[in-house]
């Protein structure tokens, strides 16, 4: 087999490959305009999904995401130099939102100022499943546990054959 047959397969493998891949990262709103026009009852989840991808996103303050279960979720938000009364935590339309604000009681001249203190308002997008639980603020960390609530007809059914019963597990 020559060179010029082994390069006409590879670039036929190659274009077979790349066809197959029909959304790329910059279709991603075509994407969700095609998944929209072929589902039935999914048009908020599209929606939100296409607010996260269209949003500006802010690295302040930084957090982490820690997955305990797959039910229970903890959400650590770092807030040094903040105070209780400067913080608000509450959801909104299938939003968590946390905000801050900057509280001008401080009269001390700071050489370096190296912890920011500036107001700030951080939204998550919630799942329609997921509550907020439980919500600590120690030692300049903002703790939100979230829980996922998983509704009786998700959850396992074994059922006895030739019984009309129904057990759970």
């Amino acid at each position: 087999m020559g060179p010029y047959l082994k390069h006409r397969r590879l670039r036929r493998s190659i274009m077979w490959t790349t066809s197959m891949r029909k959304y790329g990262v910059n279709d991603i709103v075509q994407f969700l305009n095609d998944v929209e026009k072929t589902t039935i009852g999914m048009d908020e989840w599209v929606q939100r999904l296409a607010a996260q991808h269209t949003s500006e996103r802010s690295s302040y303050p930084p957090y982490n995401l820690v997955k305990e279960s797959n039910t229970d979720f903890k959400l650590e938000i770092a807030l040094a130099g903040y105070q209780r009364k400067d913080i608000d935590v509450y959801s909104e339309l299938n939003k968590l939102v946390v905000e801050a604000k900057k509280s001008d009681d401080d009269d001390s001249e700071y050489v370096h100022r190296g912890l920011a203190r500036r107001a700030f308002t951080r939204t998550w997008t919630l799942a329609d499943d997921v509550e907020i639980d439980k919500v600590d603020f120690v030692d300049g960390l903002l703790t939100i546990s979230l829980k996922r609530i998983i509704p009786e007809h998700h959850k396992k059914k074994v059922y006895s054959i030739g019984e009309p019963q129904l057990l759970t597990e």
